[in-house]
């Protein structure tokens, strides 16, 4: 356990304020968690026709999971990639805090910590799961699933494989690409090595983002700036930070904006339903109420949204210059990932890695 954030309370507190899913029978339970399961390995098949990579490894079985098991497991990633993290700050303070100020700030954070995850934990519907223990498996939230598709008024079933096409495809990006966890840690491990931990600049900085996300919500969109809109991230950031989180976002955009092209592309053929199913979904994404607006815009989930599109129209503008092989040069080492500007350009990033677009596509 970190000594800056109590994992064990974090999950504590996750599991005691997460709401409770939707209201279903043990047979009910039983059949969305089986067919879920048989989903994940439908969806297995057109992936890889589609996006060309493979794994030379099995992928490991999907693990369908409610909301306290998930809050369990992100506790455990978490604590597992940023505890070593965290010890290198505590190493270059001038003046170590006294054992009362380290317990205090550690169960503060923590509780902090749990109430973050369990307004995620309601949400999300499924992760491959990079850093947890158990080395890399795919998560699908089943009570996320069926609540959401009951909201909706959708099909089940083609609902379940339309988001097993998604988290499938994130689990052949890090199964097929072994580099990127490890890049996605040491990017991770940059941005924390450059952090200013004056806490009259914490302050500053939670005030202006207090300020820019009351704006936005009020409609003043002017007032809330880039801080707003990248929640919580944008407390700690100074030049340095910031090309590391320029990196950070090209590359989550990349993963993203790949799983949405994937799920678009393939759903038309297996999914019935996929054009009412991508409508409503959309809707849904923009929030429900002021408050969950609020609550995504502090924790930068409206900034993951917006990856999701440029992901998206960069994925499909690269496709559309040098065809899904030209595409996969993206996966080939660090270098050939997107930066941040050539997201909005893809013509940037095919002349950037490839030369001339029409060499590829002769």
């Amino acid at each position: 356990m970190s000594s800056m954030v109590d994992w064990e309370l974090a999950a504590v507190t996750g599991r005691r304020l997460v709401r409770p899913g939707p209201e279903t029978s043990l047979d009910e339970a039983a059949a969305a968690v089986a067919e879920l399961r048989v989903a994940a390995e439908r969806a297995e098949e057109p992936v890889r026709a589609l996006t060309r990579m493979h794994s030379d490894a099995p992928p490991k079985p999907v693990r369908v999971v409610d909301r306290l098991d998930w809050i369990d497991v992100n506790c455990a990633g978490m604590s597992a990639v940023l505890s070593p993290l965290v010890e290198r700050l505590q190493e270059r303070q001038d003046k170590a805090p006294g054992p009362l100020a380290l317990a205090l700030g550690s169960r503060a954070t923590g509780v902090q910590a749990g109430a973050v995850l369990a307004f995620v934990a309601a949400r999300v519907l499924g992760q491959y799961d990079v850093f947890g223990p158990s080395g890399g498996q795919l998560l699908l939230v089943a009570p996320n699933i069926v609540e959401a598709e009951r909201r909706m008024d959708v099909n089940p079933s083609d609902f379940r494989l339309w988001v097993c096409l998604h988290e499938v495809t994130h689990r052949l990006q890090f199964t097929a690409v072994p580099w990127l966890a490890e890049y996605m840690r040491a990017q991770i491990g940059e941005f924390v090595e450059a952090t200013d931990l004056d806490p009259d600049v914490l302050r500053d900085r939670l005030q202006t983002l207090l300020k820019g996300v009351v704006s936005s919500v009020r409609g003043s969109g002017a007032e809330a700036g880039d801080a707003a809109g990248e929640g919580i991230l944008a407390l700690v950031q100074n030049p340095e930070q910031r090309a590391v989180l320029d990196r950070l976002t090209a590359m989550m955009s990349l993963v993203e904006g790949h799983a949405e092209y994937v799920m678009d592309e393939v759903g038309p053929a297996v999914v019935p339903s996929v054009a009412t199913i991508r409508r409503r979904f959309s809707k849904r994404r923009e929030g429900t109420s002021p408050l969950d607006r609020l609550l995504r815009r502090l924790l930068g989930l409206d900034q993951k949204m917006k990856q999701y599109a440029d992901g998206r129209r960069f994925v499909s503008g690269v496709v559309a210059e040098v065809g899904m092989d030209g595409f996969n040069a993206v996966w080939a080492a660090p270098d050939t990932l997107p930066r941040k500007d050539e997201l909005a350009a893809p013509e940037d990033w095919v002349r950037r890695v490839h030369g001339r677009p029409h060499a590829i596509n002769a």
